[in-house]
């Protein structure tokens, strides 16, 4: 039974579905997976083919899902049954990012819960505490995992259960400015620190020696879970969208500013590596190479959070890992509102409920993975790295050769008039059609290591 879209709820501004759509793009991946990819693999050589790709492959698949999403009202199981004509096989590619969403959330969910950790770590670490830190921060410990990522998810249905635009979107015009802000204070600190000129020269001075396949796939690849595509997040979040807006408008907005906060986290991660460096805090493993980011991030700045000591180790590590938590929170949200509208639409369930019960499930998931990380790899590989790109590719193939480019151009005219005739019109369909969808195939196949 479809739920009536005055029940569903919908955004009360544009700049409340780009705040919601950015925040759902804007998470862990840009503010930690960004910058030690891009430190990683040739600084700006990295960042300027990461842009690339975010437009002309990550840009067209989200004006694709928001148009899906907008035209039908429904979530994206929803979405491909009403434009797939009822097919099993249709919703079935709903149905796919569904559980990808869900997986990836459940997750997400314990990671998220080690940023809310670090915070108290460094509370503990200032007062002298120092066991009290060292066993509140072990992600290794699954009692503690399983705490922090029930508060996590806890966060995240309080603010599903207060609907689309009393709930998501409120709460998103709250954190994505505070997000900025701390991101921009944090930066003017950290550049004019020791070692920082250091980071600051291998982010913005590009090396195209370090341009590999392997980097190209590496960029594609970032481009596409940052902007939270694939898993019918942004279907979701366009069928609360009004038929007045203008859909490239709004889809290039999100993406901007999606890039825009990945590179003011490389501004901030990548010199505080350096500073780091400086203060004698090894950033690099035996053979030469940067550490993995999540070590980075919970082994290396937490040691140079120590080394700054006293009260301002503990503003400026706790502010961070508090920007880290903030991060996660408007990621989880979009997560868990997926499957929650889909329960909505397709179920005819009450938002208290779906959210309630559909959390508590995923969390039930996230307590398995507290007691053994190891399972968060699998989950990486299996439904970011393979399901997310699988899910763009047939969303592309489905709208250009099935419901057809002109359908969805035809829905864009209610908020773009000339939309047809415009130069988005006329290329967009191409890239959609052929261009998008080769490049994520090929990105899927290298995964999986057939070419």
């Amino acid at each position: 039974m479809a739920t009536s879209t005055t029940s569903r709820g919908n955004w009360n501004s544009k700049l409340g579905f780009i705040l919601a759509a950015a925040g759902s793009a804007v998470g862990l991946g840009n503010i930690w997976g960004f910058p030690t990819q891009v430190a990683s693999n040739g600084g700006a050589a990295f960042l300027f083919i990461y842009l690339l790709c975010a437009f002309a492959i990550g840009f067209p698949v989200m004006v694709a899902e928001i148009t899906m999403g907008r035209k039908t009202g429904r979530n994206p199981v929803g979405a491909f049954k009403v434009l797939g004509d009822n097919k099993l096989l249709y919703s079935a590619i709903g149905m796919w990012g569904l559980i990808c969403g869900v997986m990836i959330l459940a997750f997400y969910t314990v990671i998220a819960g080690w940023t809310v950790s670090y915070v108290f770590e460094e509370v503990f670490f200032y007062l002298g505490m120092t066991d009290w830190a060292a066993w509140i921060s072990d992600t290794g410990n699954g009692p503690i995992n399983a705490v922090f990522a029930t508060l996590f998810m806890g966060a995240t249905i309080s603010i599903i259960l207060g609907g689309v635009s009393d709930g998501i979107e409120r709460a998103t015009k709250f954190m994505m400015p505070l997000l900025l802000i701390i991101l921009v204070v944090m930066i003017g600190y950290v550049v004019l620190q020791p070692g920082a000129g250091v980071g600051l020269e291998i982010y913005l001075l590009p090396d195209f020696s370090k341009v590999t396949p392997d980097l190209i796939l590496s960029a594609m690849g970032q481009a596409f879970f940052s902007l939270s595509l694939g898993m019918g997040a942004l279907i979701t979040y366009g069928s609360y969208l009004s038929k007045k807006e203008n859909i490239p408008e709004a889809a290039t907005y999100v993406t901007l500013m999606d890039a825009f906060i990945a590179f003011l986290a490389g501004l901030l991660v990548i010199p505080t590596m350096y500073m780091a460096q400086a203060q004698g805090v090894p950033i690099f493993d035996d053979s030469g190479n940067l550490l993995a980011s999540a070590a980075l991030i919970f082994q290396v700045l937490p040691e140079l959070f120590h080394e700054m000591g006293g009260l301002l180790g503990l503003i400026f590590g706790g502010t961070f890992f508090f920007l880290l938590s903030i991060a996660a929170l408007t990621s989880t949200i979009s997560l868990l509102e997926v499957p929650v509208s889909y329960a909505i639409d397709e179920h005819d369930l009450k938002r208290k409920s779906a959210a309630t019960y559909i959390g508590g499930g995923v969390l039930a998931i996230s307590l398995i993975i507290s007691f053994d990380t190891s399972l968060i790899d699998h989950f990486v590989f299996i439904f970011n790295e393979i399901g997310l790109p699988l899910g763009g590719f047939l969303i592309c193939l489905f709208l250009g050769y099935y419901w057809k480019t002109d359908n969805a151009l035809a829905e864009m005219q209610e908020g773009y008039p000339t939309v047809m005739t415009s130069f988005f019109g006329r290329v967009w369909p191409l890239f959609v059609k052929v261009i998008a969808p080769l490049a994520i195939l090929y990105n899927l196949l290298s995964g999986l290591g057939i070419i």
